[in-house]
């Protein structure tokens, strides 16, 4: 069945795949919920019914505010099928987006998660004349819950009107539009059609090594572009979707699922490893050598090696080490899909190395969102790139250096900002705003961001996200800044991993009693010295650290120094700690 539109999604799964009871799934009470497909398009279909009975009609906007659950698939299908354009927005955001967001793009109706979301927005909903009501997935005082649509739905059952509907969308009708977290400015909306997002489904379903009988964990927001890209993969190939509970269960909901695919972060895959070396770390004599000579042979592994020694060598780290890790993430685990950031070589090294076979793609949300990505397939993969372009799409290099994309997943354009779409799309092709080199085997190579690069008083240029991401590889190091525009040097804010610096603390008989502490320990600010001059040799003098100042806490999506898809925000941070970081160049 041809599949023109996002909702042709579920007809087709219906008719292709044999029938199964989880096709979707979230945690209720400590126990997996799971929907079949009947579950699934009934819901839609009721959701569709009362929303028309609403008065909802084609190009209305319809937004949803919550972390990922079976619900949101729902109201995502339901929206799509009557013509309706969703607008995802992130449950993390700050009130001032909010009020944005909700502003701009006109919603009609709210879709929220419960209580949580409810607090944060009540007060700026009645300031919105054009929002009609506000329904809830849980029970929160003061809204409307779910069940009254779907309720409405069944009471108001027209199947001609909603094949009616649904004939009238079109494959280049606006599904959605989703606003960019953006490290600057207001928030950006990206107008994907259907054709724009199915088309991105066809350039990688056949990359993801799953089928019908495999079982998926998503924790990703599905407010963003890539996971719910991966979301409508996994619909046209029939496995299984279990959402994490949230980000301090995903382990646990892990070894419980036992999926087959995990597509993430790099973040994810950083904690996850700093998780296993720690425990490495805590073993003693033939052991902890055993382990940590495992790591290193990971270290040095390439994709499709042929080297005899290596592979015997990599056998017997395999039978006694990597074993226990692939155990870890549930032991079924056949690809782990990175992207949204640059992973570090060295992880995706070991994570090969230890048989979880792991690959890094590129995209963005204007190109719905993939734009390249490593296969697993032999010669069209490469460590330190984000593999060969997807062969639906074209990409070049301008004169500048940047990667220019034309293809069908390609925006529609920035709602309300033609000017500003004019300027990213020209002639089809799209401005990514990043910097790269396709090598001699067509893989993609991604450089550095356009804007980022700054230029030093010398007149040098530096990338500070290659700085920082050859840094992250200290177990040391957690998140870090490099700065220095139009100063002589290169500098950095860094964050501390702390786990892993109060372990080395305790080893070395450093007392203290909280993170402010620890940072000013003349034996700490000396180690992290040491750890800077190691990664400096990796640079050119230029774009050496030449000063740094350690901070005592993380930095998240609440304390607004990253974005929801947990990239720097960069104007945030000087701003917050521009004390800082001109006491650092005085």
């Amino acid at each position: 069945m041809e599949v023109k539109r996002i909702f042709d999604l579920l007809e087709r799964y219906e008719k292709v795949f044999e029938p199964k009871d989880d096709v979707v799934a979230s945690k209720v009470n400590k126990k997996w919920k799971k929907y079949s497909i009947k579950h699934f398009r009934d819901n839609v279909d009721n959701i569709s019914y009362g929303l028309m009975k609403m008065g909802v009609k084609k190009g209305d906007k319809i937004a949803t505010i919550s972390p990922n659950r079976p619900e949101w698939n729902f109201v995502d299908h339901a929206v799509l099928q009557i013509g309706a354009v969703h607008v995802p927005i992130y449950p993390t955001i700050s009130e001032s987006d909010y009020k944005y967001i909700l502003n701009h793009s006109e919603v009609k109706y709210i879709f929220i998660s419960g209580n949580e979301i409810w607090r944060k927005i009540k007060h700026i909903v009645p300031e919105m004349p054009h929002i009609k009501g506000v329904f809830s997935f849980n029970e929160t005082e003061g809204v409307k819950h779910l069940s009254e649509v779907i309720e409405s739905g069944k009471s108001n059952t027209d199947k001609k009107l909603l094949e009616e509907k649904k004939a009238a969308v079109e494959e280049n009708d606006v599904a959605t539009i989703i606003y960019t977290s953006g490290t600057t400015g207001n928030p950006k909306g990206v107008m994907l059609s259907h054709k724009n997002i199915l088309s991105n489904v066809e350039g990688v379903y056949d990359i993801f090594p799953v089928d019908q009988h495999c079982r998926a964990v998503s924790y990703l927001p599905l407010c963003h572009v890539y996971e719910r890209t991966n979301i409508y993969v996994y619909l046209h190939l029939g496995v299984s979707i279990y959402y994490a509970e949230n980000m301090g269960t995903i382990a646990s909901d892990i070894q419980e699922v036992k999926p087959h695919i995990l597509t993430t972060v790099p973040r994810l895959l950083e904690k996850v490893y700093d998780k296993i070396l720690a425990k490495g770390r805590k073993l003693t004599g033939f052991k902890h050598n055993l382990f940590f000579w495992a790591v290193s042979l990971g270290e040095k592994y390439e994709y499709d090696i042929s080297n005899p020694l290596y592979l015997a060598k990599l056998k017997i780290a395999d039978k006694l080490v990597f074993t226990k890790w692939r155990d870890a993430l549930g032991g079924n685990l056949r690809a782990v899909i990175s992207g949204g950031a640059a992973l570090q070589p060295r992880l995706a090294r070991v994570y090969n190395a230890a048989g979880i076979p792991t690959i890094e793609g590129y995209g963005m949300t204007e190109s719905s969102p993939v734009i390249a990505v490593n296969r697993f397939e032999k010669g069209r993969r490469k460590i330190g790139t984000v593999g060969p372009p997807l062969d639906n799409l074209k990409v070049k290099i301008s004169e500048e250096g940047e990667i220019l994309a034309k293809g069908p997943n390609i925006m529609v354009g920035y709602y309300k900002q033609p000017e500003l779409t004019k300027i990213t799309v020209t002639d089809g092709w799209l401005h990514t705003g990043d910097m790269g080199e396709i090598d001699k085997d067509g893989m993609l190579k991604i450089t550095g961001r356009l804007k980022e690069i700054f230029k030093t008083s010398m007149g040098k240029y530096i990338s500070p996200a290659l700085i920082e991401n050859k840094f992250k590889e200290s177990p040391f190091i957690d998140q870090i800044i490099v700065v220095g525009e139009h100063q002589k040097f290169a500098a950095a804010l860094i964050v501390p991993d702390f786990e892993y610096l109060k372990q080395w603390a305790k080893l070395h008989g450093i007392k203290y009693e909280n993170n402010k502490q620890i940072i000013k320990e003349k034996a700490v600010i000396d180690r992290f010295k040491k750890e800077v001059s190691e990664y400096n040799k990796f640079f050119g003098d230029y774009e050496r650290i030449k000063k740094f100042e350690l901070l005592d806490h993380e930095w998240t999506i609440e304390t607004g120094e990253i974005t929801a898809n947990l990239k720097l925000k960069r104007r945030a941070i000087m701003k917050k700690y521009k004390d800082l970081i001109d006491s650092l160049f005085a």
